[in-house]
């Protein structure tokens, strides 16, 4: 195997002044250019150095014709800058147009979604005040992959797609974050006794991976009761790493019972890019109105200047962001009778921490940046191919009815190479031997593979679907079946 490579990138700076960063900044819909404004002025205010290109993203987009949310010229500045600031946007319901949160991370690499959870008790109301929690979510894969087939009148599919060198470059990445954060634990969580081989690659590749880093605890959840467990019992967590779509389940699940969701920030990491945003949406009926909160963006602009080398100017904000709050100085969504001493709007509440900065809480704990390490991007190492070998094919029919009378077509593609085993439908077999009482759709997995068990020639499974057609089987899609090293590398299908 080859060393890790480590990638620490740097975002352009302008030539004519080399200390401030350069940042693409959108501002977003709904809410967005109000906690936008707020936060951009705090930030500004702390002595943040940045030199800001404002690129348009979102609504006003989307209904121009760009699919994704995003023109040209907005791609060439986040291409530019490589760093991007943004606010929540709006996509517009119905089809032909793209998640623009999906497209970014994708287009730009950004594998490492980072959320941390963290309870301000007493300042904020929360029934978890000990909870400091950090969900690190694989961001590119999983079903997230959006491809998705209709098959059949009732059926329709949605891939999941789990990599190994996806699961090594999260699973190290929330390592490395720990190790930089002085963290005790990191947490998997997956689906591995369903799943067996996308959930358990990912558990495996923890399992290998943790094993690296001695000096921190190790811990593996199923995610139904990972998830109870982190509602319940957050204090018992640290650092979670998840596949993609648990990740975004179980961060909002976080960030809400920290006391509210209105202050959840979020990192987008990649290998040459970066995006900070808040993990809420645009709340387009609150729009306009000056009480928004800003406190998630502009803890996304904290995370962005610690990304950015700013440390110094990240701990003001926050610590005077810590000291706001803690005076009982509270938008809308957080205030309540007990803690509350004045309710203010968003201009207001900015004003509030810019005229903090220099101070920190006297009850809740400071932050300090100036010696945060920078987390180490490291690349999935390479790998000695597995020995992959053909020994079958599942053939995907549409067929309405019950099965016996697809059994007798299927028979009719057997040959002295290849026989019809086994036929499922939605995971659960039901020939031979199977239930009259299982409910069955019209959509069924066929199973063929050698009478010896042995290996197939690709040219007698061409000549299978061609017997089938003849027999008049309603063909839909097939998968072939492989063994990696002697090992099977599909699921069995007996159902659960």
């Amino acid at each position: 195997m080859n060393e890790h490579s480590t990638t620490a990138f740097k975002p352009a700076t302008t030539s004519a002044d080399h200390e401030a960063a350069r940042i693409s900044v959108a501002r977003g819909d709904g809410i967005g250019p109000e906690i936008m404004d707020a936060s951009l002025r705090v930030l500004e205010a702390a002595g943040a150095k940045l030199d800001i290109e404002e690129v348009e993203l979102g609504e006003k987009l989307f209904h121009a014709g760009h699919s994704a949310g995003i023109a040209p010229e907005g791609w060439d500045s986040l291409r530019r800058t490589r760093v991007v600031f943004k606010a929540p946007i709006t996509t517009p319901q119905g089809g032909g147009v793209k998640s623009l949160n999906v497209t970014l991370r994708k287009s730009f690499g950004l594998f490492a979604n980072v959320r941390p959870c963290v309870a301000y008790a007493p300042a904020v109301a929360t029934r978890h005040p000990g909870m400091d929690v950090v969900i690190v979510r694989e961001n590119e894969e999983d079903l997230y992959a959006g491809i998705e087939h209709r098959q059949t009148d009732e059926v329709v599919q949605c891939l999941k797609l789990i990599t190994r060198p996806g699961c090594e470059r999260i699973v190290r990445y929330a390592f490395e974050y720990a190790r930089a954060n002085s963290r005790r634990k990191v947490t998997c969580m997956a689906k591995d006794n369903i799943m067996k081989l996308t959930d358990g690659l990912f558990r495996r590749v923890f399992d290998e991976i943790g094993a690296e880093y001695p000096e921190i605890e190790k811990e593996y959840m199923i995610v139904d009761i990972g998830a109870a467990r982190l509602a319940d019992s957050p204090e018992h967590f640290d650092v979670v790493v998840t596949p993609n779509l648990y990740g975004d389940i179980l961060s909002d699940i976080a960030a809400q019972i920290t006391g509210s969701v209105g202050l959840g920030a979020s990192a987008n990491i990649g290998t040459e890019c970066a995006m900070f945003e808040a993990i809420h949406g645009s709340a387009p009926d609150i729009a306009g109105q000056g009480i928004a909160n800003p406190s998630g963006l502009l803890l996304a602009g904290v995370m962005m200047l610690v990304h950015l080398g700013q440390g110094d100017v990240a701990r003001r904000v926050h610590n005077a962001w810590l000291r706001t709050i803690e005076d009982g100085v509270h938008t809308g969504d957080i205030a309540d009778p007990e803690r509350t001493r004045r309710k203010v709007g968003t201009t207001e509440f900015a004003d509030a921490v810019i005229e903090r900065l220099g101070q920190e809480p006297r009850h809740l704990p400071p932050v300090d940046y100036a010696d945060h390490a920078a987390v180490p991007v490291l690349q999935a190492q390479k790998r000695k191919p597995q020995q992959r070998e053909l020994v079958g094919m599942d053939v995907f029919a549409c067929h309405a009815g019950a099965v016996e009378p697809l059994v007798e077509l299927l028979k009719q593609g057997d040959s002295e190479a290849l026989e019809l085993l086994m036929v499922t439908n939605r995971g659960v077999k039901v020939w031979p031997g199977g239930l009259p009482e299982t409910f069955c759709t019209d959509h069924w997995r066929c199973r063929f593979q050698p009478r010896d068990g042995g290996k197939v020639d690709p040219a007698a499974l061409i000549a299978l679907l061609g017997r089938l057609h003849e027999a008049g089987v309603d063909l839909i899609k097939t998968e072939n079946l492989y063994t990696f090293d002697g090992e099977p590398g599909y699921s069995l299908g007996q159902g659960q």
